[in-house]
């Protein structure tokens, strides 16, 4: 039942969004074809109408292609016009939006103004003459209300378009280095100072070609982290190239080595195996539900990865996170897990591991504030958006609540007996090429003992 149930639902959200694709298309354009229309010349209006319906014809050929790809699991490098594909696609959609909740807007004031001026109607006892001179002396306002709507409607259009230009040339592959410490609990004094470097959610392919990987890689090789991480989403889909991407992070230096797990999207590629097999070719090491004790400077911490923790089994049920991961978890020394989804986390702190390393939400991509609240869309996902969170080590996950702590600036440090998570905001992008106030990251953990 529970499943026949996850399929409706996930069958009706796919049609609402293939529905609300196909009428923001329709609406520009058409609003295209009507433009054509006012060009005084026959020949440039046919040009101009005959050049749309041929980008129409690519972009439907294009499509179709692409899906074949994925379908034969063809490997696709990937082209700048998926890149401003998908960019049109986001905004045209966005903006096609906020204009029909302006437009919206407008006819419930226009239903407003009716019914109210038609009790007023009822009500008045004024000679006809008084009434048709009131209306006259309203019409003014009308005329500003028609202004205002018809700006606010332009508004509503165009901001999208420029905010995802933005996002899309100037700080989608603007990498940002992230320096944080983490007190962590029961940290033996040998492992003060110990420096993590962590990469996250990379999707390489047509949002991030190699190079910028390979630019990225470069970057935290430069941080002389001890100990390097790679937490989940190397690829978006199956057409990726998810060895090119391997083989950048191969690039990466540390003297404990370079680790990793998978991401959700390698579940959705059906790579999670062909991934560790890389790992291993290119002399790096993916867990998988696996843990290994590393030494350094004469202490030792256990290092814990698993694959991606679904939070809905098969049936459409609720699944159990770190499900059977309970022997890997250490009482004599530290513990870090990696955990592409920060979901895992309540069930990590009851597990009694000390922190917590995560990626997934890539921070919603998009950072607003409204009326002096910031605003992620990765707040549906989960309460763990970007940076450091806590909660108490050992405890039940039911009865505690989330104490959120910025790793964009000094925190108050965790209670000694604090499990914490840290939250990467990745590298990559999906659904759309843009970030907007959400710089891709690159970390630079450095542990401290929890006082």
């Amino acid at each position: 039942m529970f499943h026949s149930v996850f399929i409706y639902i996930g069958l009706v959200g796919a049609g609402l969004a293939l529905s609300l694709g196909f009428l923001s298309q329709r609406y520009w354009f058409a609003r295209a074809w009507r433009f054509a229309g006012k060009i005084d010349s026959t020949a440039w209006r046919k040009a101009f109408r005959g050049a749309m319906l041929a980008a129409l014809a690519a972009i439907a050929l294009a499509a179709l292609a692409a899906l074949l790809r994925n379908t034969r699991g063809i490997v696709s490098r990937g082209s700048w016009w998926t890149a401003l594909f998908g960019l049109w696609l986001s905004s045209s959609i966005l903006s096609y939006l906020f204009i029909k909740i302006i437009a919206c807007a407008e006819w419930l004031w226009r239903r407003f103004r009716a019914l109210a001026s038609a009790d007023h109607g009822a009500q008045s006892q004024a000679p006809p003459s008084i009434l048709a001179a009131t209306t006259a002396s309203a019409e003014p306002i009308d005329h500003s209300r028609r202004h205002f709507f018809r700006a606010a409607g332009v508004i509503a259009g165009v901001v999208p378009f420029a905010s995802a230009t933005y996002g899309f040339a100037e700080e989608r592959f603007h990498f940002r280095v992230r320096e944080v410490e983490i007190p962590v609990a029961n940290l033996p004094p040998a492992l003060e100072g110990l420096r993590i470097t962590q990469l996250s959610d990379i999707h390489i392919g047509a949002y991030m070609p190699a190079r910028q990987v390979r630019r990225a890689v470069g970057m935290a090789n430069e941080l002389s982290g001890d100990l390097t991480v790679v937490t989940g989403d190397f690829i978006t889909g199956r057409s990726d190239p998810l060895e090119d991407c391997i083989a950048e992070l191969s690039k990466l230096r540390a003297p404990l080595g370079v680790w990793g797990c998978n991401g959700n999207h390698e579940i959705y590629a059906r790579a999670e195996t062909k991934s560790a097999e890389l790992f291993q070719k290119y002399g790096m090491k993916l867990l998988r539900q696996e843990n290994t004790a590393l030494r350094w400077n004469g202490g030792a911490f256990n290092l814990i990865g698993v694959d991606h923790q679904r939070q809905r089994d098969i049936e459409g049920g609720g699944a159990p996170m770190l499900a059977g991961i309970e022997p890997l978890v250490r009482r004599d020394i530290p513990n870090i897990l990696l955990s592409h989804n920060p979901n895992s986390f309540p069930r990590a702190a009851e597990l009694g591991i000390e922190l917590s390393l995560a990626g997934h939400t890539h921070g919603g991509q998009v950072r607003v504030e409204i009326l002096d609240h910031e605003w992620s869309p990765a707040e549906f996902l989960t309460p763990y958006i970007a940076g450091l969170y806590s909660r108490p080590l050992l405890s039940g996950s039911k009865n505690v609540s989330d104490n959120g702590l910025q790793s964009s600036r000094p925190t108050s440090s965790p209670r000694p007996s604090a499990s914490s998570v840290y939250v990467n905001r990745g590298l990559g992008t999906i659904g759309a090429p843009v970030r907007l106030g959400v710089p891709p990251e690159i970390t630079l953990i450095t542990l401290k003992r929890a006082v």
